[in-house]
């Protein structure tokens, strides 16, 4: 099954938890404090990988965790950091935050890595708390949460050529004809559901992969028929062949079929007929495509290249004209991207934002939800380190321009607290 499309849940490893620990070796009188600091968790990590040919994995498994950080130990001993989570996925797919429809990364070669999901540095032992004031903290830090999102990703097959035509126009019988792949081939609209790679060999046993995307019809850029599943897949590719129906089986004028391929590739993006291509007569096998020839040989000139895919008649000459086109391109005009993944760092530009709901005053904001999360507020002396760095962050002067009163409740995630002066 080609699956080219898929949502997923990733998240880092949690960083493991700080201790707190005191020195208790004989003869070491008031040994001061000892506590180690927990490890950093693992990371969700994406690699494109050549042997994969879809997504189709993802179908079946969508919740992606990494390994969570080893808490520390006594005698100021750190915990393991925790292993990373390696997600293998195809060449050509792009990954996107689902929320934010910002690219995270394009994987175009074989062996690029992204970190998706960062995991959460590990939180410090009672030890790293030591101060000329406080010689013998008693409170350590959780570990940071890891990084958590849901992704989309989708495939956008890498191929040299791409067969552009309307349903039953032949591109499939060609594909069959020049390659060892077997689509499914009909006499009916849409036999190709799905997008289809072979590989051709030339006269002098070189080769390149071409993609028989499935029949475009007019309003594809809109999403009719479908459009929007296979658009994408053309725009990997280097030359563009438009395959027509010369012999008009359908009903439909053979130039006409032309303007609309162009008009719904242009819609959907204009630089894809800044590419080469050649116009593919099919079906020459029947005497009705003679009559179109001449129109379209003063249309295209030596741009037409035609063709029966059903008997094999000029099919040789259209591998060798292909792969000339191909051999004169430029190595940078291999794929319509950027030649390092993207990948946009989030970051959080206030530390806090206060919204009131029924009275309530909701917190949020990364910098005040991590501080939040690595506080073990069932220590005292933690819950009063907590207060002062939500101090120093301004929290309590903002509340009280939002009109906060002596026992109205603030929020911050899922914990309440009840404002005091």
């Amino acid at each position: 099954m080609f699956v080219d499309q898929a949502k997923i849940y990733v998240k880092g490893g949690d960083g493991g938890n700080g201790i707190v620990a005191f020195r208790r070796e004989k003869f070491v009188p008031m040994g001061g404090p000892a506590g180690g600091d927990g490890g950093r968790g693992g990371n969700v990590i994406f690699k494109a990988d050549e042997g994969l040919r879809t997504l189709i994995d993802f179908k079946y498994k969508r919740h992606f965790k990494a390994e969570r950080g080893k808490h520390g130990q006594g005698k100021n001993m750190h915990g393991a950091s925790g292993k990373d989570l390696v997600v293998k996925v195809p060449v050509g797919t792009v990954i996107k935050d689902d929320s934010s429809e910002e690219v995270i990364a394009d994987l175009t070669r074989p062996g690029q890595e992204v970190v998706v999901a960062r995991g959460g540095r590990g939180g410090r032992g009672n030890s790293r708390f030591v101060s000329a004031v406080n010689k013998a903290p008693s409170f350590a830090e959780n570990g940071e949460p890891g990084e958590e999102r849901w992704v989309r990703l989708e495939l956008k097959l890498l191929a040299d050529v791409g067969l552009v035509g309307f349903p039953n126009a032949g591109k499939s019988t060609l594909l069959s004809r020049i390659s060892a792949a077997r689509p499914k081939i009909a006499n009916y609209p849409f036999t190709t559901l799905v997008p289809n790679l072979g590989l051709v060999i030339t006269k002098s046993r070189d080769s390149f992969v071409v993609a028989d995307i499935p029949g475009l019809i007019e309003g594809a850029h809109e999403g009719i028929g479908l459009g929007h599943d296979f658009l994408r897949h053309i725009e990997r590719t280097r030359v563009l062949l438009f395959v027509l129906d010369a012999a008009q089986t359908e009903g439909r004028d053979v130039l006409d079929d032309y303007s609309v391929l162009r008009r719904e590739l242009e819609h959907y993006n204009p630089s894809l007929l800044k590419r080469p291509y050649l116009i593919v007569a099919n079906k020459i096998d029947l005497p009705e495509a003679w009559q179109n020839i001449e129109r379209l040989q003063e249309q295209f000139g030596d741009k037409l290249c035609c063709i029966s895919a059903v008997t094999g008649e000029g099919v040789e000459a259209l591998i060798e004209r292909t792969y000339m086109i191909l051999q004169n391109l430029p190595p940078e005009d291999v794929i319509d991207g950027e030649e390092e993944p993207v990948v946009r760092r989030y970051q959080e530009k206030e530390a806090f934002r206060i919204t009131v709901v029924n009275g309530v005053y909701e917190v949020s904001g990364k910098r005040i939800e991590k501080l939040l999360a690595m506080t073990n507020l069932d220590n005292d002396e933690a819950l009063r380190r907590f207060q002062r760095a939500i101090a120093k962050m301004g929290l309590e002067e903002a509340l009280k321009e939002k009109g906060i009163k002596e026992g109205d409740t603030v929020k911050i995630k899922d914990i309440e607290f009840e404002y005091s002066e």
